[in-house]
Order: structure tokens, then C-alpha cells, then sequence
């Protein structure tokens, strides 16, 4: 056992036993007469959330034991470094600090897909993996959305740390996802500027002032701050969460594919709101109706990522145009939705593939002139609407990591081969295998074929089917 860490609120020791590989980290909380009793019920909040996480983006539970002898929870100890070590380094450059917001976006999704929202998101509290891919570590002051939240029943102040409250948080508000991106956005306008938006409050009076004032615009402290970002980290911190992202996989998708972005009047902004509009805002706030509780999983629903998985081309006009009809419908249910229109250039495995078609055109460009024409028969605001073309010799296996990788709620894909009636080979596996929902959209088959004739049709174009 070899102590690595001591502080305010708890030791961190790194601990082997023989049937342990790799090492793993031990926590036992610094519990003295007078202490602050959130540390206590933090750290109870921590041993009953920590063994309902998984996967690469939190620390795997092992152990723990209860407060009648010695408190501790044994942990996985993550190989990598602390974001901590950035904040000296800050400004850093402009493509790390989309890196971390990449990153830290996706366990943000993850995390709040397992019913967990953080609440004290910041550089301390993430680490970057050694193997790539960020964690986030340090759940004592966190809300499961299935359990009881002791820190809300017992305390009566905001919790969190100072510079990274959200709004909502200062009015003890601990149920929005949205607090999460609000604190991501404080720490991207840090590693980006070097200066913290709200600056290190302490007194309760002066954290309510981002209740109704946004920050000095990032671009004022870093003039080559491009629009899109400075667009991207505003968004997060909108003083009002309903202005925000509504979840944290629609800012890494929009984080990903950044040439995408809708610009508004934040990608201009060269100073903070008038304060005509911060009187605003705090005569809203202060009349404002008591906020109702909603659920993780309701948030999400009303705000899912559908993906239309396109088969493109004069060929397929038909299936397009069945296609098109169902996600209106579906995007009509969900005015949060967003859409993702995907389609697939099938590469060979062995030769290599030319990247012009038959006319000299750039294929990619082609296929992505393509969706766009195709999603704007939907009608549907810009900023609903990305346009992605995955290069693939395995379409259905790049369809499922597209899916996996970017949070994907529903996928909607034609069921036909196109050769034959019936579902193609990629809707079929993709229908087994995705990690979400999937609708399979059979077009309409002509009147005149009678009971058992084949229905001819076009070869398909697109996904290589």
C-alpha cells in the first residue's frame, strides 16, 4: 500500500493484493470531530453509485466497505493524467481544446445514459487515458437519477465548486443534465483563454450574478478564438439551461463536425450582454415559476440523435423519398431531435478505390451534396441537421460504430436489398446488432405483382449493399 494523495476530503492510496493486476486505487475519507458533514454523506453518495457504472469513462468499482468500521471504496486506478496539468499550460492550443470537449462530451453522454448527472465537472475531475479517451473520476457530489439524493435531503446550499456552478445549481436545483455542460463549457472557456468566464467566487451573492450575466466573449481573450467555437462553449453557457445543448451527445456531434455548425449571434458576439438584458434576465429569474424535476431519461428522450441511414442516387429516388416520410414523422414527435444523415462509400478491401466517379466528381463531396439535398426535403431548421459520408469496406459495421460512437437513439434505414424483396444484409445486421433503436422502412409494394412475384428494382448505390 503506498499513499499517492492526500486531500481536503479524502486519502487516495494505491493498493495491490496477489490476485490484483493492475494496481488498483483505495479512498478512505478524512473524517475528523467538526468536519463538514457533506463529506461524510458525499462519500456515502459515492459507494452507491460507483457499482452502477460501467464502461471506459468511469473508474471500475471493486470494493468498498461501510462507515461502522473504516469507510473506503477500491477503485480501478486509471493510467493516464488529470486535466489538472493543463491549467498551467493554459491558453492551450485551439485543436487540444477540442480534443478535451470531444472527449469529455462522450463520458458526459455515457454517464448521463446510465442515469448519473456529475454536477462537479472540472479539470481535477477528468483524466485522459493513456490509451485515449477521457474518465471522469470523483462522484461524491453526483445525483443518480434512481437513487435517493441524500446531498439534496440534508444540505441547503449549493454544492459543487465555485468557478464551475451552474446557474441552476446555485438555486439547488441538482436535476439537470444540462448543469454538466454548463461546467464542461467553464473549463473549455478556461483551456482555451486562460481566464476563468464567472472568475473564483466564493460568497453566495456573487455566484448568483450568472444566474443573469454571460461571460466576455472568448474571442476578447483570444483573438483567434474561430466563431464556431466561441459559438460551441456560449451555448454551454447560456445563463437559462433551456438555451443550452440539451444533451451532451449533440455537443460532441457538433464538437466532431464543426464545420457543421449553425452560427448565430454568439459566433459575433465582442462583448458580454447589454445590461439591459442582464436586468432581464434577473426580473425572469426572480419571478420565475418553481422549476419541476424532470428525469435524465426524459430529458434524452425529448432530445434524441436519429440517424437516417441513406441510400442515395437517381436509382433509389423511391426509397429516398419513403425514407424522408418516416423520420419527418419521427422528427416531428421530437422538436429537440437531431439528425444525422449518413451515407456509406464501400471501399474495397484489397484494390484501391478511385475517389472520383464516372464524371471526374469528388465521390465524398458527391455523396455529401447528396444528403444535404436529400435532408432538405425535410424542411427541417439547419441546425437540426449534420451530413456525414463513412468510408468502409464494411458499410453495416461503420453504420454501428457511427451509431455507438455518437450516442445514437434511433437509427432509420430502408429494409430493402434492392435486389431483392425482403431486408438487405446491411439493415439486417445492423437490426441485430446496433445499440439503440432501429426502424426498418419497407417501401410499398406495386399492386399489380401478384402473390409470390418478385418485385424488380434498382440496383442500390449508396451503401454498397
Amino acid at each position: 500500500m503506498e499513499r499517492i494523495h492526500v486531500g481536503g476530503m479524502a486519502h487516495l492510496w494505491r493498493v495491490t493484493r496477489d490476485d490484483m493486476s493492475p494496481p488498483a486505487i483505495l479512498k478512505a475519507p478524512i473524517i475528523q470531530d467538526g468536519d463538514d458533514a457533506t463529506a461524510i454523506v458525499g462519500f456515502e453518495m459515492e459507494q452507491m453509485i460507483l457499482p452502477l457504472l460501467h464502461g471506459p469513462h468511469a473508474p471500475k468499482f471493486i470494493a468498498s466497505g461501510d462507515f461502522s468500521r473504516q469507510p473506503y471504496i477500491v477503485m480501478e486506478h486509471i493510467a493516464g493524467e488529470s486535466l489538472l496539468g493543463c491549467i498551467d499550460h493554459a491558453p492551450l492550443p485551439i485543436d487540444d481544446v477540442v480534443e478535451i470537449g470531444v472527449g469529455v462530451a462522450h463520458a458526459l453522454a455515457d454517464l448521463h445514459s446510465q442515469n448519473v448527472i456529475h454536477l462537479d465537472v472540472k479539470p481535477s475531475n477528468v483524466i485522459r487515458r493513456a490509451g485515449g479517451g477521457f474518465a471522469l473520476i470523483d462522484f461524491g457530489l453526483s445525483r443518480h437519477d434512481l437513487l435517493p439524493d441524500l446531498l439534496a435531503e440534508e444540505f441547503r446550499l449549493p454544492l459543487g465548486t465555485g468557478p464551475y456552478l451552474s446557474p441552476e445549481q446555485i438555486l439547488r436545483d441538482r436535476t439537470d443534465p444540462r448543469s454538466d455542460m454548463f461546467a464542461l463549457g467553464v473549463m473549455l472557456y478556461f483551456l482555451l483563454t486562460g481566464v476563468r468566464p464567472f472568475g473564483s467566487p466564493r460568497q453566495r451573492r456573487a455566484l448568483a450574478r450568472r444566474l443573469w450575466r454571460d461571460p466576455e466573449p472568448p474571442v476578447r481573450h483570444r483573438p483567434d478564438c474561430p466563431p464556431w467555437l466561441q459559438e460551441v462553449i456560449l451555448h454551454c453557457l447560456e445563463p437559462e439551461a433551456d438555451k443550452r445543448y440539451p444533451t451532451a451527445a449533440q455537443l460532441a456531434l457538433d464538437l466532431a463536425e464543426p464545420e457543421q455548425i449553425r452560427l448565430t449571434e454568439r459566433a459575433e458576439k465582442r462583448r458580454a450582454d447589454s445590461w439591459l438584458t442582464a436586468r432581464r434576465r434577473w426580473w425572469a429569474q426572480k419571478f420565475a415559476p418553481m422549476r419541476t424535476p424532470r428525469s435524465i431519461a426524459a430529458r434524452r428522450a425529448a432530445a434524441p440523435i436519429v440517424m437516417a441511414a441513406l441510400d442515395l442516387g437517381d436509382a433509389n429516388a423511391a426509397l429516398g423519398e419513403v425514407l424522408r416520410d418516416t423520420v419527418a414523422r419521427i422528427m416531428a414527435a421530437a422538436p429537440g431531435a437531431r439528425l444525422a444523415c449518413v451515407s456509406v462509400i464501400k471501399t474495397s478491401r484489397l484494390r484501391l478505390d478511385s475517389a472520383q466517379d464516372e464524371f471526374g466528381r469528388n465521390l465524398h463531396v458527391r455523396r455529401l451534396v447528396e444528403a444535404r439535398r436529400w435532408a432538405a426535403g425535410l424542411g427541417l431548421p439547419s441546425a437540426q441537421i449534420t451530413a456525414h459520408v463513412l468510408e468502409a469496406s464494411d458499410p453495416a459495421a461503420a453504420l454501428i460504430d457511427f451509431a455507438r460512437e455518437n450516442f445514437v437513439d434511433q437509427i432509420v434505414i430502408c429494409a430493402c436489398s434492392g435486389r431483392r424483396g425482403g431486408m438487405g444484409p446491411v439493415a439486417a445486421r445492423i437490426g441485430a446488432q446496433a445499440p439503440c433503436t432501429v426502424t426498418l422502412v419497407r417501401p410499398p409494394q406495386p399492386a399489380e405483382a401478384g402473390a409470390g412475384d418478385e418485385v424488380p428494382m434498382e440496383p442500390d448505390v449508396g451503401l454498397g449493399i
